[in-house]
């Protein structure tokens, strides 16, 4: 007998794990992977119940687009990508990235709306809590076997973690999170004809990251920030170089969702506004 989840698991599901997990990414050699009515019943929900919620997040992402078509100075910036609506567009990243109503979707919906006869081809190749080497370690089989005309790199945040049980260090050393960086820029600058387009690590607010029972882990802000430097340092657009698109002054609690590390809709949206307004200026500023 298949143990079916109360609501309450569903509440935490509904918020924490369908966004982020699709089964296909985390474990691709297996079979059945891609069965919805397999993947619901490990979750102990139904197969319309599953397909429910991934049709609601994919709504709130093409509402969150249309929320942002109504600024016209994105509407402006729109005119001015470097794109003609036939390219292979790959996000490389972990949880914000992988999130289904994440900035991701959103961006996806924003350019198909407002692009005339689009056909881009968009892959998420985001997997939650990746670090930079769990991430290298699936470049080859995640990004570059789709010959990308752009990459989104959105990585670093979960290098920066550290463990409640071994609370004295980082789970990745600065000078690994740097070779692992390295190493994924002269990848892709290999193989991508466009600029490489990296997505600073947004701020956490640490304060309610610890004080949740589902994370065995911390972010402290002093880890990230130097985590943010290497980011901002590479080849490429840089996107919210100083870290700021959550909050001027410190992150706004708004733009996340309770746990103060994953990005709410709002937050989603200040970063897919972030990604319109850079990759919108001319090459040699971008």
């Amino acid at each position: 007998m298949v143990k079916k989840a109360t609501e309450e698991e569903k509440g935490v599901l509904e918020q924490f794990m369908f966004p982020y997990y699709h089964i296909a990414k985390r474990i691709p050699l297996l079979p059945g992977k891609n069965n919805i009515q397999f993947e619901a019943g490990l979750f102990g929900v139904t197969e319309e119940e599953l397909k429910k919620y991934r049709e609601n997040y994919d709504e709130n992402a093409r509402e969150a687009a249309l929320e942002i078509l109504k600024d016209d100075d994105i509407v402006d910036c729109l005119d001015k990508l470097p794109m003609d609506g036939e390219e292979t567009i790959v996000a490389f990243g972990d949880s914000n990235t992988e999130d289904a109503q994440g900035w991701f979707t959103i961006l996806k919906h924003v350019l198909e709306i407002s692009t005339e006869k689009a056909n881009f081809n968009f892959i998420n190749a985001g997997v939650s809590y990746n670090t930079t080497s769990e991430a290298l370690r699936r470049i080859d089989r995640d990004v570059v076997i789709h010959e990308p005309d752009w990459v989104i790199i959105a990585l670093g945040t979960f290098d920066a973690q550290r463990l409640n049980i071994a609370p004295d260090r980082t789970l990745l050393p600065l000078s690994e999170t740097w070779e692992n960086i390295e190493t994924i820029q002269s990848i892709l600058e290999a193989r991508v004809e466009n600029p490489l387009v990296w997505i600073t690590p947004a701020p956490v607010i640490h304060e309610m990251l610890e004080e949740n029972l589902l994370y065995d882990f911390t972010i402290k802000p002093q880890d990230l920030s130097q985590v943010q430097e290497v980011v901002s340092g590479k080849q490429g657009a840089i996107i919210d170089s100083s870290s700021k698109r959550m909050g001027e002054k410190e992150p706004q609690a708004w733009n996340y969702l309770p746990d103060g590390l994953h990005h709410s809709l709002s937050g989603h949206m200040e970063t897919v506004k972030s990604i319109i307004k850079k990759l919108a200026l001319p090459k040699d500023s971008a």
